[in-house]
């Protein structure tokens, strides 16, 4: 292993895993659990990642595509630390956060909390964020709805507010995951601009796509997940054909 390009790399994964237990609930009727009580239930082992290493580096913006169902979002997860690995290591250089509708948020408190709570995390001083507080909530045109609880916003406000938190706290590895898939055309447009702008200033980025034209456009490298496996990872135009020839087997 060549440690000396792992200093390159703002994330570095070493054979890292994910199987999921879920329990099967073949009691469909009274009689049946009463009699089932004390049985221990009955777990499905599910395997949406199968190991595999990753590097990912520094000022890099990665593409992760494939199918629905396919790993993608959990490898994201693991990634960003929200999900534990089963097995190997994690290695990430700088602060992460993932862009997904309300992942990494409390429903229960207001955009005014979430926030702080968010710049915190990000290792930020209340004074640090005191001053960003504004251009937060400016850009995510939430400013009537500063002191709602973020359990009655819509996904596109949950996205507007997850996306403004990230690009003014300035975090140095960005996960998004579909975020060019929410919101209205106005907010699109506005996102995918500044997106442009961290991915110029050399921010690391993370990104889960359906849309093929934005992966070529922003994607210098791309992996492509298959079923938990990590099929290719490099030119995205390779990548490109391998899920579109998937996709096509499917239908």
């Amino acid at each position: 292993m060549n440690y000396q390009n792992e200093q390159n790399n703002a994330i570095t994964a070493r054979n890292i895993s994910k199987v999921f237990h879920i329990f099967e609930d073949s009691q469909n009727t009274v009689k049946q659990r009463l009699f089932n009580l004390f049985n221990t239930p009955h777990a499905k082992e599910i395997y949406a990642l199968k190991p595999m290493d990753l590097d990912i580096k520094k000022g890099e913006c990665l593409g992760l595509i494939g199918r629905n169902g396919s790993g993608k979002s959990t490898l994201v997860r693991l990634l960003a630390k929200v999900y534990p690995t089963d097995t190997g290591y994690i290695k990430v250089q700088g602060t992460t956060m993932l862009m997904n509708i309300g992942v990494g948020m409390s429903h229960e408190l207001t955009a005014r909390e979430n926030i702080y709570i968010s710049g915190s995390v990000l290792g930020l001083k209340i004074k640090e964020i005191d001053a960003l507080f504004d251009a937060i909530i400016e850009f995510a045109e939430l400013k009537e709805f500063v002191d709602t609880k973020i359990k009655y916003f819509s996904s596109g406000m949950l996205a507007r507010l997850a996306f403004s938190i990230a690009v003014n706290v300035r975090a140095d590895v960005m996960f998004l995951d579909e975020i060019f898939a929410v919101g209205d055309v106005k907010f699109q447009e506005k996102a995918i601009k500044i997106f442009e702008k961290s991915w110029i200033e050399e921010k690391t980025v993370v990104l889960i796509s359906h849309n093929m034209d934005v992966i070529k456009n922003y994607c210098q490298r791309v992996a492509y997940i298959k079923k938990g496996n990590l099929e290719y990872i490099g030119n995205p135009e390779i990548a490109i054909e391998m899920y579109l020839k998937e996709n096509h087997e499917v239908a």
